[in-house]
C-alpha cells in the first residue's frame, strides 16, 4: 500500500491476521474469517504466546484494546448471534477503534461504515439510484447505488455505524426492518411479488456495530423499537493508571514513528499528564481532593494527542526544550473547547491539587505551579 497517514487496520495488522488464520482450527460462525476465540485474541492480545502455522511465521499478537476481556467476548457473542451491537461511552474511549477491530477480525475489512450526522439520509442506509441509468433503463439492479449497509448484507460483512444518535430518528428507524427481517426491500423493483427481485437478503456473517457517545445520546434519542434490536455495551475510561500511562506512551511513540520522528516520549511528561487528565476526568484526585471537572471530555485519546504534540515540538525546536513547560499551554487547548469558565476551573485545579502536591516536595509539580501564568494569558 502506498504511503498514507493512517492505513486501515487490516493493513496495519495483516501479519497478525495471517498468523491467527493459519493457526485457527476452532469452529467459526458461517461467514466469519476467524473463530470467536481468535477474534478476541486479535483484539486483546495473546499474552506473550506466539501463534502461527510454524515456528518461522509465528508471532505474538499485540494488545490493541485496553479494557476487560469479558467485554470483548460479549461483543463477539452478540455479533455471532446476529444481534446488533451498540457501543456507548464517553468520547475518546476507543469505541470506534473497537468496532473497526471487530469488523476486521470477523470480515477482513473495516471499510464498510456509515458516519452519522444531522445530514445523513435514508439513502445512505438503504440505497440510491444512478439517475441517468434509471431514466434510460428503469429500476433495474444495475441502476442501484448500494449503501454500505446494503453491501454488507449482500456480502455477509460487518457494517459499522458511527455516532448513530446524531442521525434524525426517521433515518435511524430505517435500520429496524433490516435488523429484524434481515432483508432490505426495494419496492421500485417489485415484479409480481417476486421477493428475490425486490429484496436484498442478508448473507451469513452480516452484523451491525453502532457507536454512540453518552454526551450525545440526547441529540436524537433512539426509539424503543430500535434499542430492542441492539445489545448495549458501555466502554469506560481505562481504570488502571499504570495501564493508561503505558498506552499513552506506546500510542504517542507509534504516531511519532508514523511521521518519521523516532524519538522517545518523556516518561515524566506522560506520568504527570495522565495524572492531570485522570483528576479532571473523574472530578477527584487519588488523594481524595475534590476537583471541578471541565465541560470538555478529558479522554485518553486527548492525552495521547498532547503527549505526541509536545514530543514532536521537541523535535522541531530542540534548543533548550523542556517538555513540562509546554504542558500547560497544550492542556489549555484541550480544556478550552466548550465554555469560557473552563479556564477558571483549570486555574482552580492548579490552585488546589497541583499546589498541594508541590508543597509535598515534588519538583515536577513545583514546576507546574511556577507555570500557572501560562493559563492566565
Amino acid at each position: 500500500m502506498s504511503r498514507v497517514q493512517l492505513p486501515p487496520a487490516e493493513v496495519r495488522y495483516a501479519d497478525e491476521l495471517a498468523a491467527l488464520a493459519a493457526s485457527d482450527s476452532a469452529s467459526r460462525p458461517e461467514g466469519w474469517n476467524l473463530s470467536p476465540q481468535a477474534v478476541v485474541d486479535f483484539i486483546c492480545g495473546s499474552d506473550g504466546v506466539k501463534v502461527g502455522s510454524s515456528k518461522t511465521n509465528a508471532r505474538e499478537i499485540s494488545e490493541k484494546f485496553v479494557g476487560p476481556r469479558d467485554i470483548v467476548q460479549r461483543c463477539v457473542v452478540t455479533l455471532a448471534g446476529e444481534r446488533g451491537l451498540m457501543l456507548v461511552g464517553e468520547p475518546g474511549t476507543a469505541k470506534s477503534m473497537l468496532g473497526e477491530l471487530l469488523a476486521v477480525a470477523i470480515s477482513g475489512t473495516g471499510s464498510l461504515a456509515v458516519q452519522g450526522t444531522a445530514g445523513t439520509t435514508e439513502d445512505q442506509i438503504r440505497y440510491g439510484w444512478n439517475y441517468a441509468m434509471l431514466l434510460d433503463r428503469g429500476p433495474v439492479r444495475e441502476a442501484l447505488v448500494p449503501s454500505p449497509v446494503m453491501t454488507a448484507m449482500r456480502d455477509g460483512k460487518v457494517i459499522r455505524f458511527e455516532e448513530i444518535t446524531r442521525c434524525l430518528p426517521e433515518v435511524q428507524d430505517a435500520l429496524i426492518s433490516i435488523l429484524s427481517e434481515r432483508r432490505l426491500m426495494i419496492p421500485e423493483m417489485d415484479q409480481a411479488g417476486d421477493e428475490q427481485a425486490n429484496s436484498i437478503f442478508a448473507a451469513p456473517g452480516f452484523a451491525l456495530v453502532a457507536t454512540a457517545n453518552l454526551r450525545d445520546r440526547g441529540v436524537s434519542e433512539m426509539s424503543a423499537a430500535l434499542k430492542r434490536r441492539f445489545n448495549f455495551e458501555t466502554i469506560a475510561p481505562i481504570a488502571d493508571e499504570v495501564r493508561e500511562r503505558e498506552l499513552v506512551s506506546i500510542r504517542a511513540a507509534a504516531l511519532l514513528a508514523e511521521t518519521g520522528s523516532l524519538v522517545a516520549v518523556d516518561r515524566s511528561l506522560v506520568e504527570i499528564l495522565v495524572t492531570v487528565f485522570r483528576d479532571l476526568r473523574s472530578g477527584r484526585s487519588d488523594e481524595g481532593w475534590q476537583v471541578t471537572r471541565p465541560s470538555t471530555v478529558m479522554s485518553t485519546a486527548e492525552a495521547v494527542a498532547v503527549a505526541t504534540a509536545i514530543t514532536r515540538e521537541s523535535v522541531f525546536f530542540p534548543s533548550g526544550f523542556d517538555p513540562i513547560s509546554r504542558m500547560p499551554g497544550h492542556l489549555l487547548g484541550v480544556v478550552m473547547k466548550d465554555e469560557a469558565k473552563d479556564r477558571e476551573r483549570l486555574l482552580a485545579y492548579w490552585d488546589g491539587p497541583v499546589r498541594r502536591r508541590a508543597e509535598d516536595g515534588s519538583p515536577l509539580w513545583k514546576r507546574l505551579v511556577d507555570l500557572r501564568r501560562v493559563l492566565e494569558e
